[in-house]
């Protein structure tokens, strides 16, 4: 898993079966994104983690006090084996692309990620996902936090709210990282 260009892992995150419907009706064009820099990661050797949001039988990770994750755990879905949580069939990981599952929204929270960067010597995340002012803004606040350097993928985000994205790309995340298309990312592979 170990990758050559300059220590740098992608995360694809949150692109399950119960969140990938969000995207709206055309939902493989809405995809492209996410597709193309997979692709481009897989071609460079840079490793690839997928992150996903499942609980355990019975929920005993979500507290009352949680109220998203509360919400969840009333209607019964969003278990780890549970259709809604596996990744998205055209998003679809490799053999040797881990699936780490998350208990909160920060792909860090309760999860083995930080373990499997640190052994894998990641210094560098691209960030893409559903939904940007969920688990990319968690996840990038955290891995600021963690020293990482970080780049998000502007076009492989989604929030359902176009201003929020807009928002939080032009005005928020460019404090801790770099933004930029899947386009200029795969550019500067070459």
């Amino acid at each position: 898993m170990l990758n050559q260009i300059g220590k740098t892992a992608l995360l694809v995150m949150d692109l399950q079966n119960g969140i990938v419907p969000h995207l709206g009706e055309n939902l493989e064009q809405a995809l492209m994104p996410f597709q193309k820099a997979i692709k481009a990661a897989r071609k460079h050797s840079i490793p690839i983690i997928f992150v996903r949001v499942g609980f355990s039988e019975g929920y005993p990770e979500v507290s009352t006090k949680n109220k998203a994750f509360s919400a969840i755990s009333k209607y019964g879905a969003m278990t780890v084996n549970d259709h809604a949580t596996q990744i998205y069939e055209s998003v679809q990981p490799e053999a040797n692309e881990p699936v780490i599952t998350k208990y909160r929204v920060s792909a860090f929270s309760g999860s083995n990620l930080e373990m499997i960067l640190r052994a894998q010597q990641i210094e560098s995340l691209v960030l893409s996902g559903i939904s940007t002012s969920g688990v990319v803004l968690s996840t990038l606040r955290e891995a600021a936090d963690k020293d990482f350097e970080i780049k998000v993928l502007n076009d492989a985000c989604f929030d359902p709210d176009p201003e929020v994205h807009r928002v939080l790309m032009e005005k928020v995340f460019p404090r801790q990282a770099d933004v930029l298309t899947v386009q200029s990312w795969i550019a500067a592979l070459k």
